[in-house]
């Protein structure tokens, strides 16, 4: 295999403060009970993302670099119109259906796979946005940019990422750490990413920032 090529702005993060963005591991988007829907395509594809995601994590906390979570919370006494309406509920129309994801006090909301440590920071999120009407910019006051990683790429992980560059930081999407249900979405949404918005990357070059990070303050 072919080393990847050098790419100058991974390498200008060097020595400046990062965390590692962790979006929506959570049961309605990564156990395969609710994913009976995807094609097997996908849901190997999420299988082995959260299996990154988990990797990266790891790879963060035993060098000390910060982890922050982002978690769909929906509320069912709080419907969100705009969406209700692009799917074609009308006003009267039952909500929450039974397939809609990470609702409160339902199975789907719990993470899947990998979870929060003991004071890590949560962010709890109603839109796909995780910067939306949350704590997340002042929580990630003091950084200068950010890894994503999660679920699902064409929707909060886009989102997310692309609402990061928006507030100012610079961020690298993990490809290998996202999935989407439709791998081709999941490409789609890299292009995107990687022409507007972000770096992409994976997760061996961040566990090596890490490690260099780590030992540059030995």
């Amino acid at each position: 295999m072919n080393d990847p090529v050098p790419d100058p702005r991974l390498d200008a993060l060097a020595g400046t403060p990062g965390a590692l963005l962790v979006v929506d591991v959570q049961r309605s988007f990564a156990d395969p009970r609710f994913l009976t829907h995807v094609d097997p395509a996908g849901r190997q594809a999420v299988a082995a993302a959260v299996r990154r995601v988990g990797q990266a994590v790891e790879a963060a906390r035993s060098g000390g670099f910060g982890v922050v979570w982002c978690r769909l919370r929906v509320r069912a006494d709080d419907p969100w119109p705009a969406s209700n309406w692009l799917r074609g509920l009308g006003p009267d129309d039952p909500w929450p259906n039974a397939w809609e994801p990470c609702v409160e006090g339902t199975d789907g909301i719990e993470w899947y796979g990998v979870g929060p440590a003991d004071g890590e920071v949560v962010v709890d999120k109603r839109t796909y946005d995780g910067f939306a009407g949350t704590t997340l910019a002042r929580d990630l006051r003091g950084t200068s940019w950010v890894a994503v990683a999660g679920l699902t790429t064409d929707c909060c992980v886009l989102e997310t990422a692309g609402s990061a560059f928006t507030h100012g930081l610079r961020v690298v999407v993990l490809a290998d750490a996202c999935a989407a249900e439709d791998p081709a979405n999941h490409d789609a949404a890299l292009r995107v990413l990687g022409t507007h918005s972000a770096v992409v990357s994976d997760v061996a070059w961040f566990a090596g920032a890490v490690r260099a990070a780590g030992a540059g303050q030995r």
